[in-house]
């Protein structure tokens, strides 16, 4: 790195290996969870899980809740953030940005379904936002031992991944450039009716299905996949299905924008993030905006972009 950047006040290299070893307990908090062995750290050993089918929370999703917030407060006792976590968003009122200028957004288990369904496609996202917009991101893949972290500072910005033993690899976009060719990764439980006939004006390449999005954009960054697009309404993904990702995909060169290129914004006082999201490795970022505009123009005239 050419320099060690603040974030609110502590500087990187003394945050990160704190965020390091939260993601790894994580991870086998999860895996434990996963295989029906005792978790460790002392979480309920039975994976109970909520009676809401649209959106599961299982124990699994709060005992790496209760691991993150615990470890945060441990290492950082002082620190001038506030943290918002997907399991604890009911304590904030509804419809109001929370006041803080620095703020974790939180997903302690990101794909709940796939979690409970075995296919192992399941996250952790951490994402710090500063005025509304992502400055460090990491999604942490426990099933492929995996973790990408993402560092957005001001003239710098750096993406790897690291395995548990700190070992770092390179993000490798794709070469694939012309329509064509562009591999898109879609959701495997999400599906709006209008995505299909989006993704046929595109004219991109048949695509595969991910879970958590944390999952699909960490398949552009290994080369995978090239786009991922969220289009949705009333059930749409949240700021903490989103902020760690974009954060990661920025800091690699990618980029993740609305079909009219502009940015994401978080801790709005709505934590949806509604409309026709774009994701990709950035190389034919802006046809694909273009595209995808002058598409739902004529797919749906009144969804919001």
């Amino acid at each position: 790195m050419v320099s060690d950047p603040l974030y609110a006040g502590i500087e990187l290299s003394a945050l990160l290996p704190v965020l390091r070893q939260l993601c790894w307990d994580s991870a086998a908090i999860l895996r434990a969870y996963a295989r029906g062995t005792t978790p460790p750290f002392g979480y309920p050993p039975v994976l109970s899980v909520s009676d809401d089918p649209k959106s599961p929370v299982s124990a699994a999703d709060l005992a790496v809740n209760e691991h993150l917030l615990s470890g945060f407060a441990r290492a950082f006792p002082g620190a001038p953030w506030t943290i918002l976590s997907e399991e604890t968003v009911a304590q904030w009122p509804p419809g109001t940005p929370i006041d803080a200028e620095w703020l974790w957004i939180l997903d302690p288990l990101d794909g709940t379904k796939d979690f409970l369904q075995g296919t192992g496609e399941y996250a952790v996202h951490l994402a710090l936002v500063h005025h509304q917009r992502p400055v460090l991101g990491l999604v942490l893949l426990p099933e492929l031992d995996q973790l990408w972290i993402g560092v957005l500072d001001a003239g710098h910005a750096e993406a790897w991944c690291e395995s548990p033993s700190a070992v770092r690899t390179p993000v490798t976009f794709s070469s694939r450039s012309a329509p064509a060719e562009l591999i898109p990764v879609t959701s495997r439980s999400h599906r709006d009716d209008r995505l299909e006939p989006l993704m046929d004006a595109l004219g991109v390449a048949d695509g595969i299905a991910r879970g958590s999005v944390g999952g699909k954009v960490a398949a552009i960054l290994r080369g995978e996949t090239d786009l991922y697009v969220s289009l949705s309404g009333r059930s749409a993904p949240k700021d903490w299905d989103m902020a760690a990702p974009e954060a990661v995909l920025l800091a690699a060169g990618g980029s993740f924008t609305h079909p009219d290129e502009s940015p994401l914004k978080y801790n709005t006082g709505d934590y949806r993030q509604a409309g026709c999201l774009i994701a990709s490795h950035g190389v034919s970022h802006q046809a694909l905006c273009q595209a995808a505009a002058r598409a739902m123009a004529s797919i749906d005239p009144d969804f919001p972009l």
